[in-house]
């Protein structure tokens, strides 16, 4: 990333940079023609019109007309001038001027071949001594002087453009310290952003499926420090389902332990020739097996419960469930049999797996109460909330049972020799949970217990407002 945003910085004041030393070049090189097209404008005007200031009457040899024009006129700073007389250096000004036109043998032999041939168009040369010259000439004749005069002006372009150069070679400089700067910067930046995720990856890396503890530290607000918190939100998710799962295996290995045992212990002592020895040791079996495999179905209905698809939601209307799962209930045992309360209202939920809770409910109902107690059923919509509970009059549940009745394996008393694999209001607990409700029971010894399931409508609404939106 930090090497992403350093090219393209780079790249960008390349661009920057190349083009304006380009325009400024173009430029420089547009300012010398135009001087130089005003030295040759200045030297024909005064052709025209100038006149010797010894004599005071117009020149009357070439000579002496390119000495007037060379004393009077004082070069600029990277210019310079040269008069040629018949092919050879006739004059040439005065001292203190920094581009000596004379002084390269090449350039002099160039012009003077030109002879009287005008360039009064800026060309270039390429000279040893001078580098670049930017140039033109001037052929110059007086009448009655046979003699052909030439008057050179040349401009040192790499002279003229020597600002220019420095300039950009100082701008390429601080180009180059502020990509370093900005390098330098956006490697604390960068390695201070990216540094919950060295950490996220380091804490996974020591994360394994016994010890899920390690957490990254966040103290920023940023994206990164956020992921860093759900990653965090994660790994608290997984901790306590892993530890769910531990206590569930070691739960089921602890309940499956005792029925094995059971199992094999009589296996053991049996005598295989006693026939009524046999036959008892194998209801016993039987009996047991049955058992193994009801606490199995549970842990996989448990298992499952936690997928997506465990429920399946659909409109639903409450009086009607209420009424079909009292219906089912009857048949279980002999009870007074009673409906609380019936609401008329829709709600969405997955009837089945409501129905297979409030018939674990009920089914425990009937385990702790006798014939002739009460077990009755209820619904009722209080706000957004749809309520559905079993009711009876057994024994009740004592204080200390009450908070982990709902565990797995849990059993309020076990000295009843109640059958189950305690595994049932664990189930309804996870049905009510898929719901995204609720399940808790208020109960007393002696008085009876309520177990209630508190799910939330989902935006249905009663059965009597349907009815007028359809009218």
């Amino acid at each position: 990333m930090l090497a992403a945003v350093l090219g393209v910085a780079a790249i960008g004041m390349l661009v920057a940079g190349v083009t304006s030393f380009l325009v400024q070049r173009e430029r420089v090189d547009a300012r010398i023609d135009e001087n130089i097209a005003q030295e040759v404008e200045e030297f024909r005007e005064f052709a025209v019109d100038g006149i010797d200031p010894v004599t005071g009457t117009a020149f009357t040899t070439v000579d002496r007309f390119l000495e007037v024009v060379l004393q009077r006129n004082v070069p600029d700073r990277d210019e310079g001038l040269l008069a040629l007389v018949d092919g050879e250096v006739a004059w040439e000004p005065a001292s203190g001027v920094s581009v000596r036109l004379e002084d390269d043998p090449g350039f002099v032999r160039l012009v003077a071949g030109q002879g009287g041939t005008p360039r009064v168009r800026p060309h270039s040369v390429e000279t040893e001594t001078l580098g670049q010259l930017r140039y033109v000439t001037v052929p110059v004749t007086v009448r009655g002087d046979p003699a052909q005069g030439l008057y050179v002006i040349a401009y040192a372009r790499e002279m003229e453009q020597a600002e220019v150069v420095d300039a950009y070679q100082t701008f390429a400089i601080v180009a180059l310290a502020s990509l370093a700067m900005v390098g330098a910067v956006g490697w604390l930046v960068a390695g201070r952003l990216l540094r919950p995720i060295r950490l996220l990856r380091d804490t996974a890396q020591q994360i394994s499926d016994t010890d899920l503890s390690r957490r990254i530290p966040v103290t920023g607000t940023d994206d990164i420090s956020a992921l860093a918190r759900t990653f965090n939100d994660m790994l608290d998710r997984l901790e306590l389902a892993f530890a769910g799962q531990r206590d569930a295996l070691d739960d089921a290995g602890h309940e499956l332990r005792t029925p094995i045992t059971i199992i094999r212990g009589h296996l053991e002592l049996m005598d295989s020739a006693d026939a009524a020895d046999v036959e008892e040791v194998r209801i016993l079996v039987l009996d047991e097996l049955d058992r193994m495999r009801r606490m199995v179905d549970d842990l996989v209905m448990l298992a499952k419960s936690t997928r997506p698809d465990f429920v399946h939601p659909r409109p639903v209307e409450l009086d009607r469930l209420v009424d079909e799962v009292l219906d089912k209930a009857r048949a279980l045992a002999d009870r007074q049999w009673r409906v609380d309360a019936r609401v008329t209202a829709t709600a969405t939920l997955d009837p089945q797996r409501i129905t297979q809770a409030l018939l674990q409910l009920i089914s425990n109902a009937v385990k702790y109460t006798a014939p002739g107690d009460v077990i009755a059923v209820g619904s009722a919509l209080t706000g957004a909330e749809v309520r559905l509970w079993v009711r009876d009059t057994g024994a009740g549940i004592a204080a200390a049972d009450l908070d982990r009745i709902f565990d797995r394996f849990a059993r309020a008393d076990v000295g009843r020799g109640v059958e189950g694999s305690g595994l049932g209001l664990a189930i309804v607990r996870a049905i009510a949970e898929a719901h995204r409700g609720t399940v808790t029971v208020d109960s007393r010894p002696g008085d009876g217990a309520i177990f209630t399931i508190a799910l939330p409508l989902f935006g249905a609404a009663a059965a009597d407002d349907l009815v007028e939106e359809e009218a």
